[in-house]
Formats: structure tokens, C-alpha cells, sequence
């Protein structure tokens, strides 16, 4: 199906994207880019036009201005062109129960204008790709567990060998053991194609995609890879700290080695306190707070820098005014 094209910069765009629905605007003045091989995830809360967006680039609904292009084609000018490189799976993706899983791979082979020649041969291999020759080959789709069911969207998705894949929640409803397999499938496509994932199970998009871009009330909030935005939403660090001692005497040895430390008590059991100290950007007390405590007759029980992770990145920049994000 798909004809030698040059590479473009950028495998899909979204620039200015708006969609209103009367009075409502469902996302607004919404840009951003997946490179080719690149994995990114789509984030935000519920009703921030994710779905939308994702619509739009895939060519199912028409957006109000802006523009959406995949592998450089236009989708509003040449929608049909930029489908030729591109392969969309909606969120509760709609599958015939009646059909076994390779008869309507067969048929999706077919209606992709996939080469008559390859059709047996690219079935077999999604099927394969995707755990289902084992577990699913002659069985009715109907007969599947959702997570088999979630498998074979993507092997349709995969059969035309797009060079970019929208995924729109491809784990709702699984359990973790499917979530895992998906998400191994997901990692496997990287360099071979584009793609564009949105899903709120956050761990897993941060296991499986080199960047994240996150949208709130319809705009732009933040992109970038997940270590860049940790610095810039979240520059300070945090210490988790079991001791005897009391508030008072830790805030002052805290203090002493930075005075902007601030110190809070989270929990205290059976004589062992638990304490959260917050340390502002740059901090020189970060790299020597355990030392600086105990030479201050401090007694430390534990002592862990927290971690923030993309939970915590997506409270944050979903926190902002939409519009405050300053990445290109």
C-alpha cells in the first residue's frame, strides 16, 4: 500500500488546531509534532479534547481552523493521501463478533488495498506481532477477552504498515497483565513508526514513550521528554526522613544548611516520626543533607529523595493557566 515517499520532518503535525462546536470550543490554537520513529504520549484530564484532537489527525472529523498534516499531507487537503500513511484506533473500537480474527484481517487487508500477493503474508504477521497466532488464530472475535480484542485492532492498525499509528486508549479495560503486553507490542514499534498515544494510565506512558505533550481545557500545557519537563515544573526536590527527633530540631538542622528547607511531619508511629523536607531549586543542601543531619546529632532511621514521576508532572502542568506553556 504504502508508495516511497520522502522522509519529512515531522510525522504528524498539529498546528493551531481549533474545533468549536457552536459556543463550545473543545481545544484551541493546539500545535505540536511527533517525529518519525518517535513514541509520544497524549495527555490530559477528562473532556480536554484529546479525542478530538485525535479525530481531527486521523481524518474522521473536520476541525474549525489550523492545520493537521501526516508524513507532510495535509489531512484536510488530501485526506485520502495522508490516510495512505497512517492508521487510527479509536477508544472502544468497534469489531464484528461474527468473524474469526483472521477472516477479518483478511478483509481489513483487502479493503487497505494491500497487495493481493502480501495479504496472506502481512495477516500472518500482525497476527504474529501481536500474540495472536497462538492464543486467538480460527477463534470468533467474539470468543475474545477484551485484551484480545485490543490485540486485534492493533493488528488491523499494523496490517498496511502505516507510518503512523493513533492509538486512542488502547488499554481501557484491560488488567495488568494485558496492560503489559500491550505495552511491550506498543515499545516494539519504535523506530519503525510513528506513534501517538493517549491513555490516563500515566505509568505505562511513561514506561513506553521517549515524550509526552499534555493538554488541559483544550490547549497546550506542556511537551517535551519527561526528564526536561520534571526540571522545569517541578525544580525543587523533596526528602522522605524517618527520625526520632523532633520537628523543631529537624527544621533547624534543615535550616542550617538551607534556609528556604522547609520541613513537614506526614506520619508518626510508635515513637518514629516521618517527615517530608522540601528543598528549593539548586539547593546545595541536596547533595549533602544526610551528612549535614547526622553532624548535626541528628538520628536518621531512612532517608530517600523522593521521586517525581509522571503523576506528578501532569498534576503540575495541568495546574497551569492553559496558554502558559512557553515550549515550542
Amino acid at each position: 500500500m504504502n508508495e516511497a515517499a520522502p522522509t519529512p520532518e515531522a510525522a504528524v503535525v498539529a498546528e493551531r488546531l481549533t474545533k468549536r462546536y457552536g459556543s463550545l470550543t473543545a481545544i484551541e490554537d493546539l500545535s505540536f509534532s511527533v517525529a518519525p520513529g518517535e513514541i509520544v504520549g497524549f495527555l490530559g484530564p477528562n473532556g480536554a479534547g484529546k479525542s478530538t484532537t485525535m479525530r481531527i489527525l486521523s481524518g474522521t472529523m473536520s476541525g474549525t481552523s489550523g492545520r493537521a498534516a501526516i508524513w507532510g499531507v495535509s489531512v484536510a487537503l488530501d485526506p485520502s493521501g495522508a490516510k495512505h500513511h497512517m492508521a487510527y484506533m479509536p477508544e472502544n473500537n468497534p469489531l464484528p463478533e461474527d468473524l474469526r480474527v483472521e477472516e477479518y484481517l483478511t478483509l481489513r487487508a483487502r479493503l487497505k488495498d494491500v497487495d493481493p500477493k502480501r495479504v496472506g503474508e502481512r495477516v500472518d504477521k500482525v497476527m504474529e506481532d501481536c500474540d495472536l497466532t497462538r492464543r486467538a488464530a480460527g477463534r470468533l472475535i467474539g470468543q475474545l477477552s477484551k485484551g484480545f480484542r485490543q490485540r486485534v485492532g492493533i493488528a488491523d492498525a499494523l496490517l498496511a504498515e502505516p507510518k503512523v499509528v493513533i492509538l486512542d486508549e488502547p488499554t481501557i479495560g484491560l488488567d495488568p497483565h494485558q496492560i503489559l503486553g500491550i505495552r511491550d507490542l506498543i515499545r516494539s514499534l519504535r523506530g519503525k513508526m510513528a506513534v501517538l498515544i493517549s491513555s490516563h494510565i500515566l505509568h505505562e506512558v511513561e514506561q513506553v514513550c521517549d515524550k509526552v505533550v499534555i493538554i488541559n481545557r483544550g490547549r497546550l500545557v506542556a511537551q517535551g521528554r519527561t526528564e526536561d519537563l520534571r526540571r522545569e515544573l517541578l525544580p525543587g526536590c523533596s526528602f522522605t526522613i524517618v527520625s526520632r527527633a523532633t520537628q523543631a530540631a529537624l527544621q533547624a538542622a534543615c535550616a542550617g544548611m538551607d534556609p528556604a528547607a522547609v520541613v513537614s511531619l506526614t506520619a508518626s508511629i510508635e515513637g518514629q516520626n516521618t517527615y517530608r523536607v522540601s528543598l528549593p531549586a539548586g539547593s546545595a543542601a541536596r547533595e549533602v543533607l544526610a551528612g549535614g543531619l547526622i553532624a548535626a546529632g541528628i538520628p536518621l532511621r531512612e532517608i530517600a529523595e523522593e521521586k517525581f514521576g509522571l503523576e506528578d508532572i501532569f498534576l503540575a502542568a495541568t495546574r497551569r493557566t492553559p496558554g502558559e506553556n512557553r515550549r515550542p
